[in-house]
């Protein structure tokens, strides 16, 4: 009996510019971040997926190093960190709290949108 097929579809459509370069002051602060955010891979292994490293920091960071991080990245790029993330890269309350710190919703005018999800049929 063949297994059924699973189809993963990507949450949103990517595209070069729906996706900023960051700053060499963002890059070196995020690579910085990487060894204790990203420890499974190498900083410089890491930084080949910038976003990814900025989301583990919203999601895992402590205070001081969320502090650094958007000072260096700015709130802009963290926005599109948010809008672009996938399925299981924040847990709910980090997908909560980032929209509404960076003020992609407001209580009671602007729900959060609903979390990346990853769809199989």
């Amino acid at each position: 009996m063949d297994a059924p097929e699973v189809l993963i579809e990507p949450t949103r459509r990517r595209t070069p510019e729906a996706r900023p370069k960051p700053t060499a002051k963002a890059l070196a602060c995020l690579c910085g971040l990487a060894a204790r955010y990203v420890w499974w891979k190498t900083p410089d292994e890491a930084m080949e997926f910038p976003d990814r490293v900025a989301a583990q920091v919203m999601n895992l960071g402590d205070y001081e190093d969320v502090v650094v991080m958007i000072e260096a990245t700015g709130e802009e790029y963290l926005r599109g960190v948010l809008r672009r993330s996938e399925a299981g890269e924040l847990n709910a309350r980090s997908w909560h709290y980032w929209h509404y710190r960076l003020g992609l919703a407001e209580y009671g005018k602007r729900p959060v949108p609903p979390m990346p999800v990853r769809k199989t049929e």
